[in-house]
């Protein structure tokens, strides 16, 4: 293991150009360039606070900005996810022509849309505080959350971009798998809502507690349930040792899939 951070530490500037790629990538040849970074999650919300306040009217006070909080990092899980998916595949000619860390592709996906989803934190807290919701302490508690989550989503990235060389239609499958995960995960409810005898269903899904931490820092103002995120994180950590070590397998023969 320590070879391997070794390793990824020499290739840091490829690394951190692979990034970049990544972040220009996503607006090429658009007008606004970058500043859609902050455009889209600016016409979410916009939409959000219309559909919800005038046409459809939700239980939940203030519900575009409770739907806001939980789709941003679900958008960061979701984006990696589809994108690592074919991090891989489209990078077949570098891999077949010289040699470095194949893993630097997808945790450059990663951190790409970590970067975006940071940046969409520049949209939610003025309007946190436009919707006159409160920011308290625990917003100390959010860079942990942030931590928890990146590693469920670099371990999953990991997964899909690797599984992708040798079946390639996880990139088609994961779409639907990733829009039924959304639904039951509680970013369009509260979880309180759940009947009894059905939460035990909504418990085994490892994004819930993730978005319900988000959900108390930003929308109730209070600190997350720390021992449930401590055991996703631990959970979390098992994950991403075994997505490395497949990947790390798998990357072997990847050249000639390719």
């Amino acid at each position: 293991m320590f070879q391997h951070i070794k390793e990824l530490y020499a290739y840091r500037e490829m690394f951190k150009n692979l990034v970049l790629k990544e972040l220009r990538a996503r607006y090429k040849g658009s007008i606004l360039g970058f500043l859609w970074t902050f455009i889209n999650p600016l016409m979410m919300l916009v939409v959000y606070s219309v559909v919800f306040s005038f046409v459809t009217r939700a239980s939940i006070e203030h519900y575009p900005m409770f739907l806001f909080v939980g789709l941003l990092p679900w958008n960061y899980l979701q984006t990696s996810v589809m994108m690592g998916n074919s991090s891989i595949v489209n990078n077949s000619n570098l891999i077949k022509k010289i040699y470095f860390p194949r893993v630097i592709l997808p945790l450059a996906v990663v951190v790409s849309n970590l970067i975006n989803y940071i940046l969409g934190l520049f949209i939610l807290i003025p309007a946190l505080f436009i919707f006159k919701i409160q920011l308290t302490t625990a917003l100390i508690a959010f860079p942990v959350v942030l931590l928890v989550q990146t590693i469920l989503v670099t371990a999953l990235t990991l997964l899909v971009a690797a599984a992708n060389v040798y079946f390639r239609d996880l990139e088609h499958i994961s779409g639907v798998l990733m829009m039924a995960w959304f639904f039951l995960t509680p970013i369009l409810f509260p979880l309180s809502i759940i009947p009894n005898e059905a939460k035990p269903y909504f418990a085994l899904n490892i994004m819930a507690p993730v978005v319900e931490a988000y959900q108390a820092i930003f929308f109730y103002g209070h600190f997350p349930d720390f021992n449930n995120l401590g055991r996703m994180a631990a959970l979390f950590i098992c994950i991403l040792f075994v997505s490395y070590a497949l990947f790390q397998r798998l990357q072997k023969n990847f050249a000639e899939e390719l």
